[in-house]
Formats: structure tokens, sequence, C-alpha cells
């Protein structure tokens, strides 16, 4: 096992990396010096693998158990209020503890709540994703989409600790966890050129979820995600690096309304979107622009490229939480390892991207 630290306004947690990590779960959250109920936040789906466990480690404190539905289009407001309905007929205080079982969505969801509810309660996070284990449950980030844009309505909100056993990606779906693979490229390119190259020449490896690459992976991009978050956890500056691909890919989910890309399948696009726009823009030679495509071809087919135009995919963009002043900012990479934050793009050439993508989109 592997612990991680994590540095945050309210002080510091831990992500405790590695098999076996859910078995001592209940005596982790007791290290952290919590005696009072404990509700599980869950999806059916995600229960249905592993929630008679999760309640055995948990017996002796669980006060009641919190399902919702987990696919992107239900991360909304309505949920938030479905969640916080349940836990006032259950009984929550203000020091009640949320254990967030689940992906990216129960997080996010999650997260929100414990924000909010009576003004902040504990969480914890049990990811059961590969998205989840190496982005989304570490930093302190929550929210939930609204038909106008992803993410927009949230809290900087920090768990009290991260649980990240890959024993729980067993039952993954295999184009989850292709999802999640999508994210550790972006993981090499922003910042760790040594794991890049490690994808490079293991990445059928890693399909194969061989536990030694898959390991290695989860605790080297969860490490960076730490130490990133642990210098700005407000995304003020260095934290922006985090948002490669994903202005392209927030759109795209946008304007399919959730329902067509896992969200490494959009970040996936949107990787392959910010290569092209780097290269046009002279930042991003050719030669890595192909090694960074060729890569996240290697992982799988990805859903094809919606069928709108590309205004109308601008205008998502506009959207972005990273917009400023209502100009679209980029983060786009200069070498395999590096990337440079707050770019502008001309217009005509983003179009240009924009169809390129397109084209070759509507070919998969």
């Amino acid at each position: 096992m592997k612990k991680i630290k994590v540095q945050a306004a309210n002080g510091s947690y831990e992500i405790l990396c590695g098999r076996g990590v859910l078995a001592r779960a209940a005596h982790a959250v007791a290290g952290l010096g919590h005696k009072d109920a404990v509700f599980l936040v869950s999806s059916p789906r995600v229960w249905g693998h592993w929630g008679a466990r999760v309640e055995k480690i948990f017996k002796g404190s669980r006060r009641a158990t919190i399902l919702f539905d987990d696919r992107e289009a239900a991360k909304n407001l309505v949920t938030v209020e479905r969640t916080c309905r349940k836990l006032v007929r259950s009984g929550a205080d203000r020091r009640a503890l949320l254990v967030a079982v689940g992906g990216g969505v129960v997080g996010d969801v999650a997260g929100f709540v414990a924000a909010s509810y009576a003004r902040g309660i504990g969480l914890v996070h049990v990811p059961t994703t590969l998205v989840a284990q190496v982005d989304s449950a570490i930093g302190g980030k929550t929210g939930v989409n609204l038909p106008e844009g992803k993410n927009l309505v949230g809290a900087f909100y920090p768990p009290k600790l991260v649980l990240a056993d890959p024993e729980l990606l067993r039952t993954l779906p295999l184009r989850e966890f292709r999802s999640g693979i999508y994210e550790i490229i972006k993981y090499g390119v922003i910042g760790d050129a040594s794991l890049f190259r490690f994808l490079e020449r293991g990445m059928e490896k890693l399909l194969r979820r061989d536990v030694a690459a898959l390991d290695f992976v989860i605790e080297r991009a969860a490490a960076q995600k730490a130490w990133v978050v642990s210098r700005d956890e407000r995304e003020s500056g260095l934290r922006e690096i985090l948002n490669f691909g994903h202005t392209f890919a927030h759109a795209l989910e946008s304007v399919t309304r959730y329902r067509k890309y896992l969200h490494g399948e959009a970040v996936g696009w949107g990787m392959i979107a910010a290569a092209k726009l780097a290269v046009a823009n002279g930042l991003f030679s050719s030669r890595d622009a192909g090694r960074l495509t060729g890569l996240i071809a290697r992982v799988g087919p990805l859903p094809s490229w919606p069928d709108v135009s590309a205004a109308r995919l601008i205008t998502a963009m506009q959207a972005d939480k990273k917009t400023r002043a209502g100009r679209l900012r980029f983060v786009l990479p200069q070498r395999i390892g590096k990337v440079r934050c707050g770019v502008q793009a001309d217009p005509k050439i983003l179009f240009q991207i924009l169809r390129e993508c397109a084209s070759a989109g509507s070919r998969k």
C-alpha cells in the first residue's frame, strides 16, 4: 500500500493506494477520529458488485445506504436534492460521514452533497473506476451539470480520505476501463514524459489489466494529481494544466447531452483536437502529435465525432468555466511532458481544427 499526501486549505488528507485497501476501510475511517454514523452513497450498478462487501466492512457504523443513477445525464441538481432529502430522512446530522463508493459521477454528486448538507459534513471517497482512482476522486472538485454546460454548479470540498483499491476495477466493463486510460495519457502529456513512454511500451499489458502495469500507472497518475492540486487547490494557476483536452471534451459532452461519450472518451477526442490546434499554432511538433494520436488510437476506438456544426461546438465551449471575458483559453502541449495554459486560438484556425476532427471522426 502506498500513501500519497494531498495538501488542502483546511489541512491535508491521504490517498491510500494499493490492493487490499478496501478491506482496511473501516479501520482507516476510524483512524480519522470519526465515531459517528456512516452513510454509504453509491449507484445500483456498483452496489450490485460491491455492496454486500462494503456494508459488511462498515457494519458497526453504517446508518443508511443511498443509491442513485450514476449516468452522466443524471449528474444534476435533482439528484443532489433527492440525496439530501434521503439523508434527512435517515437522520444524518452535521457529524455524519459520507462514504462515496463509485465512479466520477457518484464522487462528484456525493462531494457536492457533503459540501452543502448541514453546511458541510465529512467525506471519504472509495473510487471504483479507473478515471476516479487517478483523477476525479483527488483534488476536492465537486459539482453537477446544467443543460448549458458541465460541472457549472459545485464547490471545492476536499475529502478526508481516498481509498483507491485496484481490485475494485476487476468488475469494470472494458469500455469504462479504456475511458480511464485516456486520462492517464493526459498525465503523461502534461507533466510525466516517463509515464507516457511507459504507456507507449506497455499499452497492451495495461489493456489486459496486467497487475504490475495497472498498479504502476495508478500510483504514478494519482501522485501527479496530488502534486498539482497540493500546489494549486482552487485552479488559480498550475492546476489549469489538468484541463488539457477538457475544453473540447466538455463541449462534446454538452452538445450530446452527456449520452454519447464516457468522460475519458471525450477527453481522448479533446486531446486529439488540442494537439492539432497546438501544431497549427507552432507550439507542438507533428512528430509528437503523431505519438499522442497513435497512443490514443491504441487504447481502442472512440465514439464518432458528433454530427453538429463547428459553430455549435464553439458556443458550447463559451460556457466552459475556463473562458475569460468570453475568450476561449486552451491548454496546449508544447512537447510530451509539458503544456502551456491560457492559449487563445484564432477563430479561423479553431473552425478548421473542428472540421478536421469531424471529418476524421465520421470515418470511425
